[in-house]
């Protein structure tokens, strides 16, 4: 009997059916896909359960051993650690794939077996800038808080750095009706199906937002009796905006002042208009920032909080938005609460059974604790769940040299990764078919992954790790995944991300429940902005931003500017899809995109073998000739190991996001 399921990737969560033999078939009543869609990575995912790369036994320096001996020899490892150097010595880094289940209890572990402040998780390098200008904005993050269905009846939606033909394919159908505003440094597969794109230079989306904004209120295209009605700040933003005419923005930009006017035209004269953002403009130092401004724009234009308009942005990994909920984050508490919040400490400490001035307090944000590991004043010992950051983290030669200073490193993980490899202790885990947890995708909605198929003898899910971990601590923690949830809808009661009211049998009655969901029988709400903004006052935040420029600049030495991004047929780090025959086919290997004239002037042609470099480091790989880039601009995906030797860990003030979305290159031909 087919068993319903959903994807193992991305945000969207499309529904699928496993059936005999592994055969994958789209689900019809999932509103994600419901037309029956799934991308190459959808329709292959079967092969991720039958790979021969799959972890199938305990390894302690890589040799093969009992489940008993790998966990004794962590928890008297870690024991030992703390001992020595505090709690702290001891760090757990997360993911953002990781079921609801699996982050709340990680979340629980770090703070209550472990007593570390040392957590935090890949979700810091995704979706961090847009959370936070969302709760500064509205009160709240939920990464759209509309339907996805909600974008088929749009007339406009604008789309700043997002290319969801390649990176979640079955959304565009979402966008089919509607005319596309891309705003994106290159001509995407996204971008060519736009009715306008928007080419700005790296790093200047916050100058276009801006000068979007100018054009609205000097064109007398502001919604006035909205902003009165439903807002506070507009005044310092009016003010700030002043200062970003046309003219100046398209110097700083590169995007022509008609085409911006065209596009804030189109936005104001439509019935329904939505902004949306991406990664292309959060991943940067001023990122929230940038996402501010954007919102500011769709605040100027009435579109929030307002049926059939809205501002969303896109989340990436699977369970990118449930994984920031419930307490993998080195400043969060189950239900979105704030970890330094005594009235959320007492109530989380209440459900956890210890005094709220056992809990630590905050800790370091994800690059600032791979940065400190293995030093004087940082962790000793680092647990790895669902992640692999010799890959994903920016500056990663750096990042793999802390790793090679700790005196313990644990990898659970279903394959061999890049940084799985350096681990002391790998622990092989479940993955998504075979085991059972909730995912919250894109929308705010709480999906249902069911288990359909048994693990490999020897593998554990990632629950029974952890659970079997706290034990030789002294902790009983559940492994049983609705259990699990059932203590989640608890500890996340009355907080912002409110689970209380959802249940497996409700999720499994239907497509879903939307969060906050606060009691038994309550609905759920799926446009949470409609009466009011999660705010004190109920009105949305106005936030006046100043463009910067970006913390690295192009300059004699490294002169032309370096964007990271996706590819169709691979996902994040590349650890499962690289190992998927088909996906290995359609992507096989990193490259670099440059422009003709910029080949020309470099004497290189397609195909040959290239060196980039930074300040950081270098990398050899293919180069592709594309006029689909800027002339100032290369291209290289991230799914390979060496983009992101090259890319800038520089810092948003705010969200602590890296600066993935440009730094500065030299490109050289070696063959």
């Amino acid at each position: 009997m087919a068993v319903k399921t959903h994807c193992p990737y991305c945000a969207l969560q499309c529904g699928m059916e496993i059936g005999a033999g592994l055969a994958i078939t789209p689900r019809t009543d999932v509103p994600a896909n419901a037309s029956g869609a799934l991308c190459q990575k959808g329709w292959t995912a079967g092969e991720l359960l039958t790979n021969g790369a799959r972890l199938t036994t305990p390894l302690l320096h890589g040799e093969a051993v009992a489940w008993d001996v790998a966990l004794d020899y962590v928890a008297d490892r870690l024991s030992a650690i703390r001992a020595e150097h505090g709690p702290d010595a001891v760090a757990v880094f997360g993911g953002g794939g990781l079921t609801n289940e699996k982050a709340y209890a990680l979340g629980k572990f770090a703070r209550v077996a472990l007593g570390t402040s040392q957590i935090d998780y890949n979700g810091r390098f995704c979706m961090s800038s847009a959370a936070a200008a969302s709760i500064r904005a509205f009160g709240m993050d939920r990464g759209m808080p509309f339907p996805v269905t909600d974008l088929a009846q749009a007339d406009v939606v604008l789309l700043a750095g997002g290319n969801v033909a390649e990176t979640m394919p079955p959304f565009v159908r979402h966008l089919e009706d509607a005319r596309l505003i891309v705003i994106d440094p290159r001509r995407t597969q996204t971008a060519r199906r736009a009715w306008l794109h928007l080419q700005p230079t790296p790093g200047t989306d916050l100058a276009l937002a801006l000068g979007l904004l100018h054009l609205a209120i000097a064109d007398d295209l502001v919604d006035e009796e909205y902003v009165a009605a439903r807002t506070t700040g507009f005044d310092d933003v009016r003010t700030s905006a002043s200062a970003w005419w046309p003219e100046r923005v398209e110097r700083v930009t590169g995007v022509p002042v008609h085409r911006m006017r065209q596009a804030v035209r189109a936005l104001a004269a439509a019935g329904n208009a939505y902004v949306l953002t991406g990664r292309g403009a959060e991943q940067h130092a001023k990122g929230t920032d940038t996402v501010t401004a954007f919102i500011n724009l769709a605040l100027a234009l009435g579109l929030p909080g307002t049926r059939g308009s809205g501002y969303g942005c896109l989340t990436g990994q699977g369970n990118g938005q449930g994984g920031r909920e419930h307490g993998q984050k080195a400043d969060q508490l189950p239900g979105y609460r704030k970890i330094d919040d005594p009235a959320a400490r007492e109530h989380v400490a209440g459900v956890w059974g210890i005094p709220a001035d056992d809990l630590p307090g905050p800790g370091r944000s994800a690059y600032e604790l791979l940065d400190t590991l293995g030093r004087p004043d940082g962790p000793r010992a680092l647990l790895l769940f669902g992640s692999n950051p010799i890959v994903s983290a920016p500056d990663s030669e750096r990042v793999a040299a802390r790793i090679g200073d700790l005196d313990l490193l644990v990898a659970c993980d279903i394959v061999m990764s890049e940084t799985a490899v350096l681990a002391d202790v790998v622990l092989p885990v479940t993955q998504w078919a075979e085991e059972t947890g909730t995912m919250t995708n894109l929308e705010g909605r709480v999906l249902l992954r069911r288990r359909a198929v048994a693990p490999p003898p020897q593998v554990r899910s990632d629950l029974d790790v952890i659970a079997g971990l706290a034990a030789r601590l002294g902790h009983r923690f559940a492994s049983d995944p609705a259990e699990v949830f059932d203590e989640l809808r608890r500890a996340s009661a009355g907080g912002p991300a409110d689970y209380s009211g959802i249940t497996y049998e409700r999720i499994a009655a239907g497509p879903g429940v939307f969060w906050p969901c606060p009691q038994d029988g309550h609905p759920g709400t799926p446009r949470p902005f409609l009466d009011a903004f999660a705010t004190p006052d109920g009105r949305a935040r106005f936030v006046a931003v100043q463009h910067r420029p970006p913390a690295e600049e192009p300059d004699d030495d490294y002169p032309v500017y370096l964007s990271t991004g996706r590819v169709l047929a691979q996902y994040q780090s590349g650890a499962q899809t690289r190992r998927i025959a088909p996906l290995v086919e359609a992507a096989p290997e990193p490259y670099v995109e440059l422009h003709p004239d910029l080949a020309a002037r470099l004497d290189i042609a397609s195909g040959d073998v290239v060196r980039v470099s930074s300040r950081r480091g270098e990398t050899k790989v293919v180069a592709r000739i594309s006029d689909a880039i800027r002339r100032d601009t290369v291209f290289m995906p991230f799914h390979w190991e060496g983009a992101n030797r090259l890319t800038n860990p520089a810092l948003d003030p705010s969200s602590r996001m890296p600066e993935f979305k440009v730094c500065a290159v030299k490109v050289e031909r070696i063959s």
